[in-house]
């Protein structure tokens, strides 16, 4: 009868390590990428340069606060309208005029 309670104490001994594995190695490193992406997201500002997710390089010229959009000028004469979700980084100033 030892050995029965033994084996149930090694079998919850085993599920809280991997409980602890999934938590270190999948959850908190997404969690953190998420609240990094949000961060970014409340830090869009007229005249930032993005790079969206399609490829796509631009400055922003508008940031629409009730549908969550941004209009990106391309160049001069092209400007496109994408969700802010799209966009995955910021830019430093003067990397358009590099390209």
């Amino acid at each position: 009868m030892n050995e029965a309670q033994g084996g149930g104490m090694s079998m919850i001994f085993m599920l809280v390590i991997f409980a602890l594995i999934f938590y270190f190695m999948i959850y908190r490193p997404q969690a953190k990428r998420n609240k990094q992406h949000r961060e970014l997201m409340a830090s869009l500002g007229k005249g930032e340069e993005v790079l969206t997710s399609g490829g796509l390089i631009g400055k922003i010229t508008k940031v629409s606060a009730e549908n969550d959009s941004v209009v990106i000028a391309l160049n001069e004469n092209n400007e496109v309208t994408i969700k802010k979700d799209f966009i995955v980084a910021v830019l430093p100033k003067g990397s358009i005029k590099s390209l």
